[in-house]
């Protein structure tokens, strides 16, 4: 354990803590925990989305992706109670993350796949691997922030000058109702998980690499937790999410905040942009801490930095120069990307799926497609893929 650096991390997350409650409220303060607590699952299962699509595509290995349908069964069962009871522990009215299917979407989550395979990182990955330690994500996040402010000085015209279908709820725009989605839902995460399991049974692909760990409780907060418990609390967590602030977990929105507040103190006013109108704009004028998603990514990185420290992993490295083109490249794109496909590998794909929302499954496609393609492309970096080889991937 790095005794000194989980003790900077504690006090550091306190000072913030107050900082939130005192400059605007609890329930901000509440999401800063949540995010606390999503960073370190994250980093004690090394969740992954961009290496659980690498791992499938590249060698067969399903276990990312079953850990995936287990996650997602579990937060489409808590979502269908929410938004058909609209429980809510704070007022909010809650809803789920619905948008348009369109070419936006299509294009977005297609270049999303191909960035987060660069980056070596989605947009979860990307902050809690920053704050586990590795060096190569402080140049991804700051490309994910550029590309995601290119995105929404660009939103308008994607939005109205390409093809784009309406919201399309797989309970509210069918007929189904939230029973008839989740059942629905729970159907094809089954058959999803059931041919996982015939095609690794062909395959025979490496397992995952283990993970370092202890033994007893200890576990908890010094060794690896299993995929599947981790699905289970980041499931429980999104759902708890969306009862206090109305709204599932997000964490690219901040992006574009962030580069938008940076453009405004050097005299841009991004405030005619398309995408910063409504609340959006609104969030410009306040301060970062009142933004839900901003306080929630702070926690994560925060979070995965203790429990890296806890773990005695906390080692950041030098950035070799193709890594670190690869990276820059990576986040440009799953910044646009995000922008244009309403979300990231959190909001557009766990967020809309559990919200039953059409576009969360186009996403998944599309950035399977993104992801294959990029797995040609990683060797010109130096970047490496699994083989069928290899011992562990």
């Amino acid at each position: 354990m790095q005794k000194k650096l989980v003790s900077a991390g504690v006090l550091v997350s306190l000072i913030l803590l107050i900082a939130i409650v005192l400059t605007t409220n609890w329930i901000q303060g509440s999401l800063f925990i949540i995010g606390l607590l999503l960073g370190a699952a994250l980093l004690y299962a090394r969740f992954g989305f961009t290496s659980a699509f690498r791992r499938l595509l590249s060698v067969g290995n399903t276990q990312g992706l079953q850990a995936h349908m287990l996650m997602f069964a579990v937060s489409t069962t808590l979502f269908a109670i929410i938004l058909s009871t609209g429980f809510s522990f704070t007022g909010l009215s809650p809803k789920g993350y619905v948008s348009p299917v369109g070419v936006p979407v299509l294009f977005g989550a297609f270049l999303f796949g191909i960035g987060m395979q660069l980056g070596n990182g989605c947009a979860s990955g990307t902050l809690y691997n920053l704050g586990g330690g590795s060096s190569s994500m402080i140049l991804t996040l700051f490309a994910f922030i550029i590309g995601s402010t290119l995105g929404a000085y660009h939103f308008t015209f994607w939005m109205e000058q390409t093809p784009t279908l309406p919201p399309i709820s797989l309970a509210e725009s069918t007929g189904l109702g939230y029973f008839g989605a989740w059942l629905l839902q729970m159907v094809v995460f089954a058959v999803i998980y059931w041919i996982t399991v015939q095609f690794a049974k062909k395959k025979n692909p490496p397992t995952m690499k283990p993970l370092p760990t202890t033994t007893g409780w200890k576990k908890v907060i010094r060794g690896s937790w299993p995929l599947f418990a981790a699905g289970i609390v980041l499931a429980i967590l999104n759902a708890l999410t969306l009862t206090v602030r109305g709204t599932p977990w997000g964490i690219t929105s901040a992006f574009a905040l962030w580069g938008g507040k940076t453009l405004m103190a050097l005299g841009v006013d991004v405030s005619q942009w398309g995408f910063f109108s409504g609340a959006s704009g609104a969030s410009l004028k306040n301060s970062v801490l009142a933004d839900s998603t901003s306080v929630m990514n702070f926690g994560i990185i925060l979070g995965a930095f203790i429990s890296a420290s806890f773990q005695g992993t906390f080692k950041p490295k030098k950035i070799k120069p193709g890594v670190a083109g690869a990276a820059v490249i990576g986040g440009l794109f799953m910044g646009y990307g995000s922008r244009l496909a309403f979300g990231c590998n959190i909001g557009a794909y766990f967020g809309g799926i559990s919200s039953f929302s059409l576009h969360g499954w186009v996403w998944m496609v599309m950035a399977m497609l993104g992801t294959l393609l990029a797995i040609y492309i990683r060797p010109l970096f130096g970047l490496k893929n699994p083989s069928s080889k290899d011992s562990f991937c």
